[in-house]
């Protein structure tokens, strides 16, 4: 059948990369769905049969996460690129659409620095990497040791309970097969780097609008975002979209984080129209990158005052994983 899924895996820089494939090859470019943290190729699956009507849809598994390799690797955002763009190198794909949401929109920024070459239009949805807020159970997880070291017994409830917005667009099946791909040995490690690369007790650490003056070609560029995402706020894509003269935003009412997972058929029907729209621009200007503060630069507040609000962070945390020990041993056999 065109559009069943047909499983891969190809060893990239050291690292056995998984993706699920549907659709055939077409006149239209292929499109690749990046996915978020804690998450796998299985957040599309609503999605990509509808984008896969007519072109080809790959849906890789980031390394340390899903059916991918969990190496003890940086898990920094740039190797993230750089192992990705390797990959699209190694299929043979010279000309792709991409797809990513929230940290894996992060990821399809950093490949506008690595093989914008490859990249002929771009969405990013509830991307990071565009502000600094972020959810306070992420700004949590950054701090060090804790969720690497202590975390592992407690991913496949986490998983559960991070799912609980996306719930009306997310079957039971799938939560319970992430939940236990999350469980294996190497996710908390992972995970834990993952967040600690991008995002600090203060929210997020990168901001492409301090970069974006280094991409050779800006792709024509749509933001998506649910105006009530808990996690991102919708204030930052709209900021990048008031940034970047030509980029496209659009809101989904009612949505939190995960749209295309509530919303799976307009999610679709929004990107296929950007993706086919003959009237886009082949190239954005480059903006200017924006200022931002040295690092040496003075913060505001007192260290007292912050070491303080760290401190608290902690033990936050700390009651949180005990919190959640408790509810593993409730739920150990519910999904």
């Amino acid at each position: 059948m065109a559009n069943e899924v047909r499983d891969h895996f190809l060893e990239v820089a050291g690292v056995r990369l998984y993706w699920a494939e549907t659709g055939q090859a077409s006149a239209a470019p292929p499109v690749v769905l990046l996915h978020g943290l804690n998450n796998s190729c299985l957040s599309w699956s609503q999605v990509a049969r509808l984008l896969a009507k007519d072109r080809r849809v790959l849906m890789p598994d980031l390394p340390g996460h899903g059916r991918s390799a969990r190496p003890n690797a940086s898990y920094e955002l740039g190797w993230y690129a750089r192992i990705m763009a390797q990959w699209l190198e190694a299929l043979g794909i010279e000309n792709a659409d991409i797809v990513g949401h929230s940290f894996g929109g992060g990821v399809a920024q950093m490949l506008l620095l690595e093989c914008p070459e490859r990249i002929r239009r771009l969405v990013l949805v509830a991307a990071g990497g565009l502000g600094k807020g972020v959810g306070l159970w992420l700004r949590l997880a950054s701090l060090p040791h804790v969720v690497e070291h202590l975390g592992q017994p407690f991913m496949a409830l986490g998983t559960r309970l991070a799912l609980r917005d996306a719930r009306q667009g997310v079957t039971r099946g799938d939560i319970a097969a992430l939940s236990e791909l999350n469980s294996q040995a190497g996710s908390a490690r992972a995970f834990a780097r993952s967040v600690r690369d991008v995002i600090d007790w203060r929210g997020q650490r990168r901001d492409f609008r301090h970069r974006v003056d280094e991409v050779k070609k800006l792709p024509p560029i749509l933001l998506l975002w649910g105006d009530r995402d808990a996690l991102i706020p919708i204030e930052q894509g709209l900021a990048f979209a008031a940034f970047v003269k030509g980029a496209v935003f659009r809101t989904f009412e009612g949505c939190g984080h995960y749209l295309h997972n509530e919303q799976p058929e307009a999610f679709a029907q929004m990107v296929r129209e950007f993706l086919d729209d003959r009237a886009v621009p082949t190239e954005l200007a480059r903006p200017q990158a924006i200022a931002h503060r040295s690092p040496s630069a003075p913060r505001t507040g007192s260290w007292g005052a912050r070491a303080g609000q760290g401190r608290a962070l902690q033990a936050s945390l700390s009651a949180m994983l005990r919190r959640w020990q408790m509810l593993a041993i409730r739920s150990r056999n519910q999904v």
